[in-house]
């Protein structure tokens, strides 16, 4: 082993928060140490769930005429009714009254997502279509009203019973809740076209009606924070509700859901400002890490909600976008839509137990590291933890195990290196051109740990 200095600096990505002007950031200590906390997670669980998987179609958007994207030709609930948009969205509104999941099992929901190495669960409390999935005070639209055939079952409390059995897996909570309603006659008059995701009326000309909505918003979310137990997030969605045309009147609504739950995360989705305290990038991954904590949100299949014969990614794809996301600094927020009788198809929870199995191996890596620079060099990934820097190889697709050598840029001059998983010695040499190799032992490339992507802790002075 021959042992030379790198002049390459560490650089370590500050955890800060989004907000760009200094009056809109956050301070309270509360929701500081929950933001750090957040960021140690990296790997949580979305789920679309809702009266839409009974048609198996894009969850609420089909209801927006303008939105025709979300209606395509070959959606068969569309297709039967002649592209009829008014009977489809007559139809589309009574599928309460057919909302029945026999099989609904939230415990088996979150062992899976526990079995996948996933940290935290943000769960559609209630989409833009304004169905509850929670037995909410202020509407009928929900599970637990007696339009609902389910309303009788003891499991009914959808919200309820989800967020006990992740909770009792030891995960974070999150509530993802729309703040735009296309079921309330405030936010949709009924008796006026509603052609996009807008409010459909001049809230400044009819401010009555808004003040109702806004109360009703307060109302629900107040009922979330005070009867479903701790939560770490409220995950606020329809970006377009906001000031000045849809003031929710956020400062308000966040002391209240702060007195609820002390140092709760709220993320007023692409609004930005002080209520925004991590960034969401929907179905990308920044290409670069970004000044501030984020969660990429993707989908495991092509859509939100369930879809019968999904394309799901395969393992070795989503374990290499886990990865590329926390060496840039994010959390993986990753989707899975339960069907109608409340199942999570066979195919992603393969899926999710074949991460879990790799994290087994690897989540050192992983769970509480943060972003360094550079934060990739060819197929390496680099993550931080104290004074120990994370290499970890991606291979190709269907390659069975780590190259011979691996040699990255930017590491000082290592104390030692291991392979995670294993116990053989991990000979190495550092060079302040060429910079730090890893030899792989012929052992470890023949029968590695896990398959995908192979981890190495680098112990540095």
């Amino acid at each position: 082993m021959r042992l030379f200095i790198i002049t390459f600096a560490i650089l370590s990505f500050p955890s800060i928060l989004c907000a760009q002007q200094p009056a809109d950031r956050e301070t309270d200590p509360l929701v500081l140490k929950k933001l750090e906390w957040f960021q140690d997670q990296k790997f949580g669980f979305m789920m679309h769930w809702g009266i839409y998987s009974q048609w198996g179609c894009i969850e609420s958007w089909p209801l927006v005429e303008a939105d025709k994207w979300a209606r395509p030709d070959d959606l068969l609930p569309w297709r039967e009714r002649g592209h009829d948009f008014a009977r489809f969205v007559r139809d589309y509104r009574a599928l309460n009254t057919t909302f029945r999941p026999r099989r609904f099992d939230p415990d088996r929901w979150a062992a899976a997502a526990k079995a996948a190495g996933m940290k935290y669960v943000v769960f559609t409390t209630k989409h833009h279509d304004g169905f509850c999935m929670f037995d909410t005070r202020q509407t009928d639209f929900r599970t637990t009203d007696a339009s609902c055939p389910f309303h009788a079952d003891a499991r009914a409390n959808v919200a309820k019973e989800v967020f006990a059995a992740f909770r009792k897996q030891g995960l974070g909570i999150g509530v993802y809740f729309s703040k735009a309603d296309w079921h309330h006659p405030d936010y949709w008059d009924p008796d006026r076209p509603h052609s996009d995701r807008n409010v459909n009326y001049d809230t400044s000309r009819e401010p009555e009606k808004w003040r109702r909505f806004v109360a009703f918003v307060h109302a629900q979310i107040d009922e979330l924070l005070s009867d479903y137990g701790p939560v770490d997030i409220l995950w606020l969605d329809a970006g377009q509700v906001r000031p000045p045309q849809q003031d929710l009147d956020m400062p308000r609504l966040a002391e209240m859901a702060r007195r609820r739950q002390p140092g709760l995360i709220i993320v007023d989705r692409t609004v930005g400002g002080r209520y925004e305290n991590y960034r969401t990038p929907e179905q990308e991954v920044p290409e670069r890490p970004l000044p501030c904590a984020w969660e990429s949100c993707l989908t495991m299949g092509d859509q939100w909600s369930y879809k019968p014969d999904d394309n799901y990614k395969s393992t070795h794809k989503l374990i290499g976008l886990l990865v590329d996301i926390v060496a840039k600094g994010g959390n993986l927020l990753l989707n899975v839509g339960p069907d109608a009788d409340g199942q999570l198809p066979p195919a992603a929870v393969g899926r999710m137990r074949a991460m879990g199995q790799w994290l087994k191996v690897n989540g050192e890596a992983i769970y509480g590291t943060r972003a360094i620079a550079p934060y990739k060099d060819g197929h390496s990934c680099l993550t931080r933890k104290g004074s120990t820097t994370y290499v970890i190889y991606l291979g190709d697709d269907g390659q069975s195990g780590p190259p011979a050598e691996i040699t990255v840029h930017g590491i000082a001059a290592p104390r030692s290196v291991r392979m995670l998983g294993s116990d053989l010695a991990i000979a190495w040499t550092a060079d302040a051109k060429r910079g730090l190799t890893i030899r792989v032992p012929e052992p470890l490339r023949k029968s590695p740990p896990c398959g995908h992507a192979w981890s190495f802790a680098v112990e540095t002075k």
